[in-house]
């Protein structure tokens, strides 16, 4: 629809993934074997039929802008009636600079909106897991002439400080928010979806106060709209789940091997794309034990057990392996006899022959780390290369780039961090 912009911020450094996002952005980060956060948003948008997309980014934004290339598997390399733009910070005269929030990102971006004849923006947060038809939402704020319309869901209330929280009178009009709040007295979270009308968004940029008070969304804009303007929820009884932290992230790909699960991957009419390399097809060789779970295209299986896990495309697991409860990214190699038990293993990570990770019953949170990774999931950053032999027990983080000689001995204890950059920090 072409009275509708649509811009995803999709800057965020997603610091409580840990390593998974030490050297790409949380939208980046591989989910469900072959896709990537991203995905989800794009999806959705061409989905609802929303083609002029921009996607603004800003930490670490290689992998990304590498993904999202012309946008062709969304079907938004277009030259005309939309396609998608990659935004980044940038420094010139006036105007410049990195993103003091999610407003300041839109601010610094405001040719995007007012290039067309739009009648609402759509901005949407980049970094959740979600199928989602934007349309009926664009109707609602339409019909109640709202001025912002934000989407709302309930969360468990153990959650809630984590999140935005909402309060609505009886016709759904927001009558309280408070961002991320202590103790919080409502569990209706903000799921970062918002939908401006153009012009109202335009005139609050305008505004005197803007330069030096309203620069996020979350903390000076709704606020501003339910006291000064029209501010509505639209309630969305989907699946949407934010995977801002190792457990969620887990939870949230490991959801996805129940029998039926709450986001249906195999919807002929909801297709979620991505940008995906051509590889053979999965193979599965005698002897190998697969059970409950995903296996990418490229991922070899000789004569291994891979039980309740995800596995991306070209993934090896050699003969005697056993992968139990974890996410395998993709190229990651598991040498022969090893064992990975609840684990998350990123990118071309090779893990030698009878090495252990995820070992025992000591769920000692990591050092580093402690409130990111307590949940008994070990973790293996990117490129690291893990030597046989080695028992590395629960909560133990494994940096990026990690070599054999960086393991002080065939024993890692839980909690425990293998890191030289962390070491030579702490020397």
């Amino acid at each position: 629809m072409v009275d509708v912009a649509v811009m995803i911020l999709a800057g965020g450094q997603g610091e409580r993934l840990s390593i998974l996002s030490r050297q790409r952005a949380k939208p980046a980060v591989p989910f469900a074997g072959k896709y990537r956060i991203i995905d989800f948003a794009l999806s959705n948008c061409v989905n609802s039929g929303y083609f002029d997309v921009a996607v603004l980014t800003q930490y670490r934004p290689h992998s990304l802008n590498e993904h999202i290339g012309h946008g062709r598997p969304w079907d938004l390399d277009r030259e005309r009636n939309g396609g998608i733009v990659i935004l980044q910070p940038y420094l010139g005269r006036s105007q410049s600079g990195w993103y003091r929030g999610t407003a300041d990102a839109i601010y610094h971006n405001l040719f995007f909106i007012t290039r067309k004849p739009y009648t609402d923006v759509l901005i949407l947060s980049g970094d959740h897991i979600y199928a989602m038809d934007y349309r009926p939402m664009v109707a609602q704020h339409r019909r109640l002439d709202a001025d912002v319309t934000v989407a709302v869901q309930p969360v468990p209330w153990e959650d809630a400080s984590r999140f935005g929280l909402m309060t609505t009178d009886d016709e759904g009009r927001i009558i309280d928010f408070v961002e991320k709040p202590e103790q919080p007295r409502s569990n209706l979270a903000s799921m970062g979806i918002y939908v401006f009308k153009r012009d109202v968004l335009l005139d609050l940029f305008r505004s005197p106060t803007y330069a030096e008070e309203m620069t996020d969304f979350g903390h000076h804009f709704i606020p501003y709209l339910i006291h000064h303007g029209r501010a509505y929820a639209y309630r969305f009884e989907g699946y949407w789940q934010d995977v801002g932290t190792i457990q969620s992230y887990w939870e949230a790909n490991m959801a996805l091997l129940e029998d039926v699960p709450a986001l249906n991957l195999y919807d002929p009419n909801w297709r979620i794309h991505t940008r995906s390399e051509e590889r053979p097809p999965a193979k599965i060789m005698d002897g190998s034990v697969v059970s409950r779970s995903l296996i990418s295209h490229g991922a070899i299986i000789i004569r291994g057990h891979v039980e309740h896990s995800i596995l991306s495309p070209g993934v090896v697991v050699h003969e005697g392996a056993v992968v139990r409860d974890s996410i395998i990214m993709t190229d990651a190699v598991i040498g022969p006899g090893a064992v990975i038990d609840r684990c998350i293993i990123d990118k071309e990570v090779r893990v030698g022959a009878g090495a252990y990770l995820g070992y025992g019953d000591d769920y000692t949170p990591n050092w580093l780390e402690p409130k990111r990774v307590n949940t008994g999931i070990t973790i293996v950053g990117r490129n690291a290369i893990v030597p046989p032999n080695v028992r590395v027990g629960r909560n133990v983080l494994i940096g990026t780039d990690v070599t054999e000689a960086d393991f002080p001995s065939n024993d890692i204890p839980s909690g425990d961090t293998i890191d030289p950059r962390v070491a030579a920090f702490w020397s």
